[in-house]
This record gives structure tokens, sequence and C-alpha cells, in this order.
């Protein structure tokens, strides 16, 4: 698998009138490690789309295991199954810096469409980055 973490201070906007972090945030929260995880493996999601794909969510879930507070910082971390042949498959994992504790869990699913909407095949270019990614120690 490949990984990457990175970190997001809750803003006033993402909570509820409780400073609770509002659930469907948590989407937003594994988009922000999807971005992240695609960039710090050098490919972006822009230059995904302009070679002339699309990775629409076709699937996503979330276990809320505690609250995020107002002002707590996030540690997003995000992994690629490599192992999923016809689209992508990430795994999140939300925690509560400092102390680690996991706040949430969850995973989406992408096809791969072209830009008319038409569902094909992961595009080579990418299925050959991730083979370069995964033999590079």
């Amino acid at each position: 698998m490949l990984r990457h973490a990175t970190t997001y201070r809750v803003i006033y906007g993402d909570t509820d009138q409780m400073g609770v972090v509002y659930y469907a945030n948590y989407l937003r929260f594994f988009e922000m490690g999807r971005s992240a995880l695609f960039r710090h493996l050098g490919l972006s999601y822009r230059e995904i789309e302009a070679r002339g794909y699309v990775l629409p969510v076709s699937e996503a879930s979330c276990r809320y295991l505690a609250p995020a507070h107002y002002d707590d910082v996030l540690r997003i971390e995000t992994s690629l199954d490599t192992s999923v042949r016809a689209g992508m498959k990430f795994d999140y994992a939300i925690r509560r810096e400092p102390d680690g504790l996991i706040l949430a869990s969850g995973q989406t699913r992408h096809a791969f469409m072209t830009p008319e909407g038409r569902v094909v095949r992961p595009p080579g270019f990418l299925r050959e980055w991730i083979e370069r990614l995964l033999e590079t120690p």
C-alpha cells in the first residue's frame, strides 16, 4: 500500500452548534487526504484530469469512533489499496493530535470515467505510475 498523512486544524465552520465536527465533513477530510497523497506521490488530480480522466466516488463509508471539536488538529492518514484493479480504493484514519486517538475511519472507491461520463479501465499511465512507486524502496 502507498500511504501518506497530512494535518488539518478544525475551523468553526466545520462544526455544528455544539462545537462538534459535522459528520459529513469527514468526507471532505477524506478528500483532503486523497489530494495530499496524490501530490506527495508526484501526481496531482489535475494532471489526471488533463489526461482525460475523472475519478468520481462510487462508494464511501465512514465509521465514527469519537468526536472532533473546533480547533482540534487532525492527522488524516490515507492509503491507496493497490490490490484493486477496476478502479481505485482509498482507506482513511482520522486521528486527533497529539494523543493519536482514532476519531474516524473509512474508505472510498472511485471509478475511472471520461469527462463525458463513460466508465473506462484504469489508464496505463496510472497503472505504470503505481507500479513504479511500489518498486521504489
